[in-house]
């Protein structure tokens, strides 16, 4: 585990349009069928990094909590599942099972997505307008193992809220801190 930032997205980038496959469903999407005409959440998640894994029950709880503000959110594991077999597409279906995701768990196995997003770590979370601009980029809350802030997902829950009723979203955003994203040597 090499703790990285997030490389923090330029604001107002358009979102990469993709199709992945949905570890949980079995269905390929696209961005255009999961993305919300309020705001769309993107965040690059993998099993067994011990920062996703500390903060994956409130996520949980957000995603949930903004589903009926109809915000949706996308996971997406682009880890290489050679190096990293906990991060399969298998023990991502029982992950999102076992944290009772409400939203897609897709798997970027070309870690082509990864990429165009430039996504560096696990977690990184970026939030989408309705136009699919970057409005916000980095971090979920202040919490990580070890400090003693508790998870409330508090970065996250305002940009979403302001959002929501139409107020300015601070630049003042914060990278996310995690493990690195397993890129493929090959």
């Amino acid at each position: 585990m090499v703790l990285t930032p997030s490389s923090m997205l330029p604001l107002g980038t358009k979102a990469p349009d993709f199709s992945l496959p949905d570890t949980v469903s079995g269905q390929t999407y696209n961005l255009q069928q999961l993305k919300s005409d309020i705001a769309t959440v993107v965040m690059f998640i993998c099993n067994h990094c011990p920062y996703v894994q500390y903060i994956i029950e409130e996520v949980a709880n957000v995603a949930n909590e903004y589903k009926n503000k109809n915000i949706h959110f996308i996971a997406i594991s682009a880890n290489d599942i050679q190096d990293h077999p906990d991060d399969s597409p298998d023990n991502m279906q029982k992950f999102a099972k076992q944290h009772h995701f409400t939203f897609p768990y897709l798997y970027d196995e070309s870690q082509k997505i990864a990429k165009a997003y430039h996504a560096e770590c696990t977690p990184d979370f970026y939030v989408f307008d309705k136009n699919l601009h970057c409005v916000y980029r980095g971090r979920f809350d202040a919490s990580s193992p070890g400090k003693n802030v508790p998870v409330d997902g508090k970065d996250l829950r305002e940009v979403l809220n302001n959002v929501l009723t139409n107020k300015p979203i601070s630049d003042e955003q914060y990278p996310s801190m995690g493990c690195n994203i397993k890129w493929k040597s090959r």
